[in-house]
């Protein structure tokens, strides 16, 4: 009797395990219809991953009407289990107010959950919510610790505004080497952001020595990327020839770009040029 309950549950485990994979492999194959089927039926018969992947996909509507509401009873499921990224996930959820009602308290818990596990995403969130005092007590030293944790995995977001604590001396003491050694991490991987603030760094000498260059470099990433504040800083180092060779006609179209994206010194600066 024992053997044969074994066999059974056993049996149970690979057709939701199987029907997990079938959805993995119809997704990779972009028939998103079959793919949420399948992960519908797994979900069913409590399949953490598939009742995380089809979260996702109510999330963001994603060949499916999305439905915010089922994205969470979903990731609930999910995160009852113990599962870390639907911790994150729900936990998101909370601080947004998207399918329930917004509650930072239940989100710091659901991160924390998450971030014990070593789950980056949750540690640089978690990270936000002490820095920013929602849902918990506002506190920097928390908020550095977290960061530092999700940065040593490589999160670049995290990497990114632990940079920016060490930059302006919160929670930590101010040291611009550190904070640009962190930008640089960040900034390997593409994140815009870090470009843009390695590139000030370069530009004004801190943290590193003055290059123009690099510092037009790091610009161009970013605003190759829509940051606006960069093609405004790229366009003044255009306008005054620094690091580049100088150019009114490209600073101008930088300005504009940045004018796009609602940057008002874009906005400025393009005006000017445009009366020359």
């Amino acid at each position: 009797m024992k053997k044969t309950l074994l066999t059974l549950l056993t049996l149970t485990a690979l057709s939701f395990a199987g029907d997990y994979e079938d959805g993995q492999k119809a997704y990779g194959a972009q028939d998103y219809r079959k793919a949420a089927e399948l992960w519908q039926k797994a979900a069913d018969q409590g399949d953490a991953d598939a009742q995380v992947s089809l979260g996702v996909m109510y999330e963001y509507g994603h060949r499916v009407k999305q439905d915010y509401h089922k994205a969470v009873a979903l990731w609930q499921k999910a995160a009852d289990q113990g599962y870390a990224e639907a911790q994150s996930n729900l936990g998101l959820m909370y601080a947004r107010g998207r399918g329930v009602k917004q509650d930072y308290h239940k989100a710091a818990q659901l991160f924390q959950k998450a971030a014990d596990q070593g789950y980056a995403l949750a540690q640089y969130n978690l990270g936000l919510m002490y820095e920013n005092g929602q849902g918990v007590k506002q506190d920097y030293h928390k908020a550095v610790a977290l960061y530092q944790k999700a940065a040593n995995q490589g999160d670049a977001m995290a990497q990114t505004i632990l940079g920016v604590m060490y930059d302006t001396g919160r929670g930590v003491k101010q040291d611009y080497h550190k904070a640009a050694q962190l930008y640089q991490k960040a900034a390997d991987q593409g994140y815009a952001f870090s470009q843009y603030n390695l590139g000030l760094m370069y530009e004004n000498g801190q943290g590193v020595k003055q290059d123009y260059h690099k510092a037009a470099q790091l610009y161009q990433k970013a605003a190759n990327q829509g940051d606006a504040t960069a093609q405004f800083n790229l366009g003044l180092m255009y306008a005054g020839g620094q690091g580049v060779r100088q150019s009114m006609s490209k600073a101008k179209a930088l300005f504009g770009k940045a004018c796009d994206g609602g940057f008002e010194l874009g906005c400025k600066g393009y005006a000017i040029l445009n009366k020359r």
